[in-house]
């Protein structure tokens, strides 16, 4: 589970956790496997991508392994880590001021070009192309393989890529009667967009708000993550940079050294426990995104 995954028992917080081989020490190689592989198979030269920070890196080392190009339309303040790595992984790097800018950028590298989009380029956004999301398929699987069939799931969430592969993975399960129940997925987020969204905002609005939370950052919802969490019985969670802050710490105490947005889970949880939503009886699985070594945010509680 990527790259660390903690079961949360509700009342007592008895927690377990394991570790799987993301390379580049996130989720976002479970996307860039699938998707490098797809363009590999199509004979495509260069990928293209919008990333803020953890799809890049990944994407960048997945092209070099397998000798493309790697172009990423991404923003001026993109923390020093991740550009840095970019350098160093040869990956083109072109900057922009706001996401649609990015996405008009691959929109013409896809159509004039012939490059291979690994996420979205579309206006409204929906999620990244289906070869990649796929690859986070795999998640329900390993937590059915390691007896873990919770029954809540937070994940951190921008466009819902990771949280749309984990929803369909659980339905296919529940569907051929491998797990009993489908857990509830809670999106995660760090400003009103998806919530907002629940309450009877358009979808196809762009919700803009400040955040050091950069890995979910994003200014939009899609389809994928709207059916994820109503079909599955969830919501969404906003969780701000001081309890993310504060969830990250809690984590570090437990030897996770995990992204900031990823410490947002835990602060999440524990509205849902105050909200009545998660009972004490009950369990739930906290996706932990990235680690915290490119982690830009620098305030700690």
């Amino acid at each position: 589970m990527p790259p660390w995954s903690k079961g949360a028992q509700a009342e007592s917080q008895s927690i377990a956790f394991s570790a799987i081989a993301n390379f580049t020490g996130s989720h976002k190689d479970r996307m860039s496997a699938q998707a490098v592989s797809r363009a590999l198979d199509v004979g495509a030269e260069t990928v293209v991508l919008a990333s803020s920070g953890n799809a890049a890196v990944s994407a960048a080392a997945y092209c070099a392994a397998a000798g493309l190009a790697c172009e990423v339309a991404t923003y001026q303040d993109m923390p020093e880590p991740f550009a840095r790595a970019l350098h160093r992984l040869g990956a083109r790097r072109i900057t922009f001021g706001r996401g649609f800018g990015r996405w008009e950028h691959l929109r013409r590298r896809v159509e004039q070009d012939g490059a291979f989009a690994l996420t979205n380029y579309s206006v409204p956004a929906v999620g990244s192309p289906a070869f990649g999301v796929e690859g986070y398929r795999a998640v329900a699987l390993e937590c059915v393989a390691d007896g873990c069939i919770p029954d809540h799931v937070l994940v951190p969430t921008a466009r819902g890529d990771l949280l749309w592969g984990l929803y369909s993975g659980l339905r296919d399960l529940l569907q051929a009667g491998l797990i009993a129940r489908m857990p509830r997925l809670w999106a995660v987020e760090p400003f009103p967009r998806l919530s907002r969204v629940l309450e009877g905002a358009a979808p196809q609005g762009e919700f803009s708000g400040a955040t050091a939370q950069f890995s979910i950052a994003g200014s939009t919802v899609t389809l994928q993550q709207m059916l994820a969490v109503q079909r599955s019985g969830g919501g969404a969670v906003m969780v701000g940079d001081a309890d993310a802050s504060e969830g990250s710490a809690q984590l570090a105490a437990q030897g996770l050294w995990v992204e900031l947005c990823a410490g947002a889970s835990l602060g999440a949880l524990a509205q849902l426990r105050a909200r009545g939503e998660i009972a004490s009886s009950e369990h739930a699985l906290l996706l932990l995104t990235a680690k915290g070594d490119r982690d830009a945010f620098d305030t700690f509680p």
